[in-house]
């Protein structure tokens, strides 16, 4: 009687095992939930990023306000009489906000 007990015992443990341990066992589906989440979180993080850079391809071809933007920020470009004061970050790089000044007022002055 035992040894039944023992040999019925012993098939349980290797019907139980491909459940637990096979390829569509509980362990491996609970690793594929956890990818299906990670690649949720990276597809919604991917999706802000294009909603982005579709905003600023707009931008950019329905107006001059975001090229005029860039010029200045990314090429450091100037308009005429425009006075542009650049300030440096304690290790010597452009902050990322730094505004132009108002171009300055004509000289009023007349000369005789």
């Amino acid at each position: 009687m035992r040894l039944i007990t023992l040999v019925l015992a012993t098939l349980l443990l290797l019907i139980q095992l491909p459940l637990w341990l096979g390829k569509g066992g509980w362990l491996r589906v609970g690793e594929l939930e956890n990818q299906v989440l990670l690649a949720q979180r990276k597809t919604v993080e991917l999706k802000a990023r294009n909603a982005k850079l579709d905003s600023e391809v707009h931008d950019l071809t329905n107006g001059t306000g975001a090229v005029e933007e860039r010029a200045r920020f990314e090429l450091g470009m100037i308009k005429k009489n425009e006075i542009f004061i650049q300030i440096l970050d304690a290790n010597g790089h452009p902050k990322e906000s730094a505004t132009p000044l108002p171009p300055p007022k004509p000289d009023t002055k007349t000369t005789p």
